[in-house]
């Protein structure tokens, strides 16, 4: 059978409707369009969720007969209405910022999680990249993805007979995913090519669609490439060095170009991750071709409009490439089209810029590409400015750029259909797509018994999705007979059910409930409270060690006194994640801090009733209050005593809270904290709210300073390479002079001799400056330029602070200062009183 092509004429009444519903990736979230495509093919959409897979694999004759019924073609008619009217309508972006001149923002990310149908991730970095494509859609944010297709993405993960991980590598056909080639004004599929030396590498484009938003995507596997140029594309995360540098640059370059292709001009360029850094270089790259300018003409006007994300708690994390390697495939590109030599885009990549064995770090080029930078939670933030801090020499942490915004999850994504149901009665329809103001105080006037029904329903369901899973699971290793008993037969719809499902690496310590075994098998074979828990998770195919973790759940799952309670479901992805997050009770977590960049596996379950317990890491360390859930308090440091304290909270607040019960029946102190978590967290750690922030905070100001940067060729942008230039000769002949303080009262009164030299005196701001804790900060005090100098150039800067603290707490300090440069991101300079 031909494949069905969108670009081809309809073979039939009604193919271009089902087309387009089939290709519209928001039949992950937005179910209305399921009965057509379960009247179509019930058991290729039951297994699979993917209508354009459905459309594949129904013959021509199937489509004619379905469309011929008038109940058919009307509900298709219907389903495409709505949704033309739906995109097409006014949006939170379009009524809050209206007048803005923001027309695209374009979001590079190596993985994105949108659907299941669409396998291009791994974990957490692709989940965040898919909900907030999805967010995109439901705020009407003009946002594109662009990401990279896989021919064989990340692998999927098997149990052998021996409970040992296997890894398989399923190719990911174009013709059953739901994208359409890239296609220009003429019909020509769009290819753009990679800058490297030798034989030409093209990448193709596709686009997929995300509602009312565009994800494009590129592959090198074009028959004209060589077969190791076809490969770049081949894995996620897989290869070595060298085609991960190939593949950055794909994404980067490659789609800066794709996006231009397409006729786009972002205004902002979001790099989330340092995998994407090289798209900053490329877009000056386009600049200067543009505007016939030099590159650090092209880099001060575009910078401003990058915004990068750091997901990283460790710098060990960081992609590093060595300096002959980078040579060999960006020196041309360096030297030809950037008009810089190597060694300064090296440098760019570099903490010690002079260092020429030193690798260059994407994530360290990002930073120094953008005109802004964050991480994923308020606890990252703290983590990332110490990691950063080596970019930024003599500037004390709290000073060193890096902001955050807190992830959140696509919450349509991750509802169930009960969920669903209980919001939209208590809430709305609209309650995700920027009015979450209420939904909180609206949800908690739920009743108890309302709640507690919700929340049983749904164990039931994960129960019965349990066992089917678990059946084909160890049908497929080989086991018969009594095995497969057991899997019909395991959990219990009645019982507190909890849940662990996380990528296995030694640092989120995922086998931290098994530090005491036969402590946790008296938790779990309670016969007045019993317990039980689903588990799932992958290991990194290289990664040996948490393999070794997995097969150690496995080996206890396999426990004949616990078989009944505990089960591991192998390949996680997004069909079992969101099966989970659905049916457990309470969400568990045990990352070792400050490692957990974010985690927001736990998120997942705020809005179908789940309760997390968590270490005091990432998201949770700002959510955690006592009402909400429960906290593993430890630093991390030692195993035994935070496995001890979560047998605890187990023993002592959790089971006994979930199975005391009123005289209704009814567990009242567990659905209290049930309903604190669905009203005050939901709405909070949604994709919503983050797109918000990020458009209200980053995305709209960078919009603004890149426009006034890039005016008239980028005028603006070559005087503030003119000034920094003029700034960085002239500022060794810096010095502070004579400080003088006098205390009276409540005040501290500050007077200070400062010599310039030949600096420009608007181009220099003194501060009065004392570190600070975590919950106050640094206190920063600008001083007031006073009279010249007599016979020497410079200033005497006066200025008061509040004595609460004793004078010599604080210090001098001269940092440059001029509208629109953001230092010290920009700048870095400093000199200190000595």
């Amino acid at each position: 059978m031909q494949p069905i092509d969108p670009a081809a004429p309809p073979e039939t009444d009604g193919f271009e409707i089902l087309v387009e519903l089939a290709l519209d990736l928001r039949s992950a979230w937005n179910h209305r369009a399921d009965r057509l495509w379960e009247e179509i093919d019930a058991t290729m959409w039951r297994e699979t969720g993917n209508p354009w897979l459905v459309m594949q694999s129904a013959s021509r004759a199937r489509l004619r007969e379905l469309w011929a019924t008038s109940q058919f073609r009307d509900d298709a008619q219907e389903l495409l209405q709505a949704r033309r009217h739906e995109l097409a309508a006014p949006q939170w972006f379009q009524l809050r910022h209206r007048d803005e001149a923001l027309t695209s923002v374009a979001f590079f990310s190596l993985e994105f999680a949108v659907a299941e149908a669409l396998p291009l991730y791994s974990g957490g970095l692709g989940n965040v990249a898919g909900d907030y494509l999805k967010a995109a859609s439901d705020l009407g944010v003009p946002l594109v993805g662009v990401g990279l297709l896989y021919q064989q993405g990340y692998f999927r993960q098997s149990i052998d007979a021996s409970g040992a991980q296997r890894e398989l590598w399923p190719f990911n056909q174009t013709r059953y995913l739901p994208i359409s080639p890239l296609r220009n004004a003429d019909g020509a599929w769009v290819r753009v090519r990679l800058p490297r030396p030798g034989p030409a590498v093209w990448l193709r484009g596709w686009q997929a669609r995300v509602g009312r938003v565009a994800l494009y995507l590129l592959d090198s596997d074009d028959p004209s490439n060589t077969p190791a140029d076809r490969g770049i594309t081949g894995q996620l995360y897989g290869g070595d060095e060298d085609v991960r540098l190939l593949q950055e640059m794909a994404l980067g370059i490659g789609g800066w170009r794709l996006l231009r292709a397409a006729g786009l001009r972002p205004e902002v360029c979001h790099l989330n991750e340092g995998h994407a850094a090289f798209a900053a270089l490329e877009r000056a790259r386009d600049f200067m071709q543009e505007h016939t300018c030099s590159f650090d003409v092209a880099l001060a006007a575009t910078r401003a409009g990058n915004l990068f994300t750091t997901h990283t708690p460790v710098e060990s994390g960081f992609d590093r490439f060595a300096p002959d390697l980078v040579e060999a495939h960006l020196g041309a590109y360096a030297r030809d089209e950037l008009g810089v030599e190597l060694s300064k885009l090296l440098a760019m990549g570099r903490v010690r810029p002079e260092d020429a064995a030193e690798p260059m770090t994407t994530a360290w080029l990002a930073t120094h590409c953008s005109g802004a930078v964050t991480a994923v939670s308020r606890r990252h933030a703290e983590v990332s400015r110490q990691i950063f801090q080596a970019q930024f020499p003599r500037w004390p942490e709290g000073d060193v750029p890096v902001g955050y915004v807190t992830n959140g999850i696509h919450v349509p994504s991750w509802d169930s259909e009960a969920s669903d149901a209980l919001w939209t009665r208590a809430c709305g329809v609209d309650r995700w797509d920027g009015g979450e103001e209420t939904v909180g105080s609206k949800i908690a006037a739920c009743s108890d018994a309302a709640l507690w029904a919700f929340r049983a329903s749904a164990r039931a369901d994960l129960v019965a999705f349990v066992r089917e899973r678990l059946s084909l699971q160890l049908a497929a290793a080989g086991f018969r007979g009594a095995r497969l008993d057991v899997a019909s037969r395991v959990l219990d719809r009645d019982t507190l059910t909890l849940g662990l499902a996380r990528r296995f690496v030694e640092y989120k310590r995922p086998t931290l409930l098994l530090h005491d075994p036969e402590r946790f098998v008296r938790l779990l074979c309670d016969a007045r409270r019993p317990v039980q828990i689903v588990v799932a998770g992958k290991a990194h195919p290289r990664d040996e060690q948490g393999k070794a973790l997995v097969a150690e759940w496995l080996r206890f799952a396999r426990r004949a006194d616990v078989r009944m309670r505990v089960v591991f479901l192998a390949d996680y992805d997004l069909r079992l994640a969101e099966h989970l997050v659905q049916g457990v009770d309470l969400w568990i977590n045990t990352p070792r801090p400050p490692w957990e960049a974010c985690g927001t596996s736990g998120m997942k379950v705020l809005v179908n009733g789940g309760v997390n317990l968590s270490s005091l890491d990432g998201w949770w360390a700002e959510a955690y209050r006592p009402e909400v859930g429960w906290a593993i308090e430890g630093d991390g440091h030692d195993d035994a005593q935070d496995a001890a304290h979560l047998y605890e909270l187990l023993e002592r607040d959790v089971i006994p809270a979930f199975y005391e019960r009123d005289p209704a029946g009814l567990p009242s102190r567990w659905v209290a904290r049930m309903r604190a978590s669905m009203a005050s967290l939901t709405a909070r750690y949604s994709a919503s709210r983050a797109l918000r922030d990020y458009t209200d905070g980053y995305y709209l100001p960078a919009a603004r300073e890149y426009a006034l940067r890039a005016a008239n060729g980028g005028q603006q942008a070559a005087s503030l390479v003119r000034w920094e230039d003029t700034l960085r000769r002239q500022w060794p002949g810096l010095r502070f002079g004579e400080v003088r303080v006098r205390t009276e009262g409540s005040t501290h009164s500050f007077a200070a001799t400062v010599y310039l030299g030949e600096l420009d005196p608007d181009a220099v701001a003194i501060e009065l400056y004392a570190d600070g804790d975590k919950a106050t900060g640094p206190t920063r005090v600008a001083l007031r330029r006073g009279e010249p100098l007599v016979g020497a150039r410079g200033f005497s800067y006066v200025g008061e602070v509040a004595s609460a603290r004793p004078s010599w707490h604080f210090t001098l300090r001269a940092v440059p200062s001029h509208s629109g440069v953001a230092v010290p991101l920009e700048l870095p300079l400093i000199v200190w009183q000595r």
